[in-house]
């Protein structure tokens, strides 16, 4: 028996995120799978533009942009027929304060092995064939038994394991929704030579059917995605190489392409389920085993990410600490209502899409998500502070996403804020010479919570105002940014800033 700050349960990207994030910042985790190896299916195969900006944080965005790619047309065809090639994001262009204009395609496994090779720059490796059937929790920590009969002792407890999750269940949260048994299709990895790899082929039927190739960056293999085969009951028959085959003549109609070399095969059915709680004590939920939804959006591994990223510098300051009881609270006070409001995206886009297909040259663009990962203005985290910003309700508030910026140093530079950010402790931004000293007094006070900067007054140079209209700041100001990057306060008052920051170290607990 070991005794760790955290366990993790589940080595998927949920966990992997949240074990980075959490070693990064000096906190004792271990990580457990009960996979015996890491598998090699593309399964949720997109990053978001906002999950590209928590990557880039932990990062491995640069990693992961040279794997996969974000450039990749539409081609549709209709009964057979090619319509058009389409590019929904043409258009799209990065912006001072949001460089990812457009999501990567890459396949899970290669999001998983790109968080496996981070994690272990810290250290830690992933424990695997490891399965966690239940845990106790008492006082000063928790106690997760093994199938083995092992005990794994940590101080907290997270379950990243997935929609059967066995941490869920021990714990006793329910998980609301539906599972929609009609409404199926199968998956899986293929090969199939004569079939372009420069587009995602999507092929529809005017009876409703379907099948989708899209080519996996780094990789010789295809995602099919299609309309499943049904027995004379009308049960989905079991996904086999030859049924894809015979799912593919149906709906492609392009003689001459046979699929080989399956490496995964798989049937998926609409399940929008949520839990009623992410914590229980010392024990957490997050990703899968917390939410899961339709596919549409590619929502999914996104999701799961961020509430890593959320959760992480939470659990990290509580375990040294340096954080008030009810600072662990705002996890779920955050991340539940996120996932309340993907399910209800994910379901709606589902049905879109189905609607859509109907029409000669429509495919699975009409799924293109909302932004994602906005803000949370609702938290109690999200202070009230003196205004420090214009009036209009448009410009940037406590709890929103902080926006990047490019600024120069003091050497003269270029440096985006988002690079500055990457520290994992709070960032106070100072705007103008008028603030500058008590920035200084800020950082010395608090340097073990606090980095700190004066924009406009010696640390850094907001040369083209970029930094002012994103957080639209007109004169003085001083902007607090959380370490997951989000905005804690605006305020011209220093005592404001000290006063939140000793509120983050004896928060209390929620009655």
């Amino acid at each position: 028996m070991s005794d760790d700050d955290v366990l993790i349960v589940g080595a998927g990207p949920t966990g992997l995120t949240l074990a980075i994030e959490l070693a990064r910042r000096g906190a004792g985790v271990r990580i457990v799978d009960a996979a015996p190896v890491p598998h090699r299916e593309s399964r949720g195969k997109g990053l978001q533009p906002r999950t590209l900006e928590v990557l880039e944080d932990v990062g491995v965005t640069g990693r992961a942009l040279a794997t996969g790619t974000t450039r990749l047309p539409f081609r549709k065809y209709f009964d057979g027929a090619h319509v058009n090639d389409t590019d929904p994001f043409a258009d799209a262009r990065p912006t001072p304060d949001a460089p990812y204009e457009r999501g990567v395609l890459i396949g899970q496994w290669q999001v998983e092995e790109l968080l496996r090779e981070r994690l272990a720059e810290f250290g830690v490796t992933v424990e695997p064939g490891t399965e966690v059937t239940g845990f106790e929790q008492d006082a000063d920590g928790v106690t997760a038994v093994l199938a083995d009969g092992e005990r794994i002792r940590a101080g907290h407890l997270v379950g990243c394991d997935g929609g059967r999750s066995r941490v869920r269940k021990a714990m006793g949260a329910r998980f609301d929704g539906t599972t929609e048994e009609t409404q199926s299709m199968v998956v899986g990895d293929v090969e199939a030579e004569g079939i372009g790899r420069d587009v995602w082929h999507q092929w529809f039927t005017s009876d409703g059917g379907g099948v989708a190739l899209c080519p996996m960056p780094g990789t010789n293999s295809f995602q099919f995605q299609a309309s499943p085969e049904l027995d004379a009951s009308g049960e989905v028959l079991p996904p086999t190489l030859e049924s894809f085959q015979r799912i593919f003549d149906r709906y492609a109609r392009v003689p001459g392409i046979t699929l080989t070399d399956p490496t995964w095969l798989s049937v998926w059915r609409v399940n929008v389920r949520m839990t009623d709680r992410m914590r229980a004590g010392r024990v957490f939920l997050a990703g899968d085993a917390a939410h899961v939804h339709p596919i549409a959006g590619g929502l999914g591994m996104n999701t799961g990410i961020q509430d890593a990223y959320n959760l992480g510098w939470k659990l990290a300051l509580a375990t040294a600490g340096r954080a008030g009881p009810g600072l662990l609270d705002t996890y779920e006070e955050e991340r539940l209502p996120v996932a309340a409001w993907t399910l209800g995206v994910s379901t709606e886009l589902y049905a879109r899409v189905l609607e859509a297909v109907k029409e000669p040259g429509v495919g699975v663009e009409a799924a293109a998500p909302p932004p994602m990962g906005t803000g949370y203005r609702w938290s109690s985290l999200a202070a009230a502070t003196t205004p420090a910003t214009t009036g209009d309700p448009a410009v940037l508030r406590p709890g929103d996403r902080a926006p990047d910026a490019p600024c120069l140093d003091a050497s003269g530079n270029p440096v985006r804020l988002f690079q500055l950010y990457a520290d994992p402790r709070f960032t106070l931004l100072g705007f103008g010479t008028e603030v500058a000293d008590a920035v200084g007094k800020l950082a010395a006070e608090h340097d073990d919570l606090l980095q700190a900067c004066t924009v406009d007054g010696g640390d850094l140079r907001d040369h083209e105002g970029h930094a002012r209209r994103a957080y639209g700041v007109t004169g003085p100001a001083l902007v607090l940014i959380r370490p997951d990057n989000h905005v804690a306060l605006l305020t011209r008052d220093p005592a404001e800033v000290t006063s939140y920051l000793s509120q983050i170290t004896t928060f209390p607990p929620k009655e």
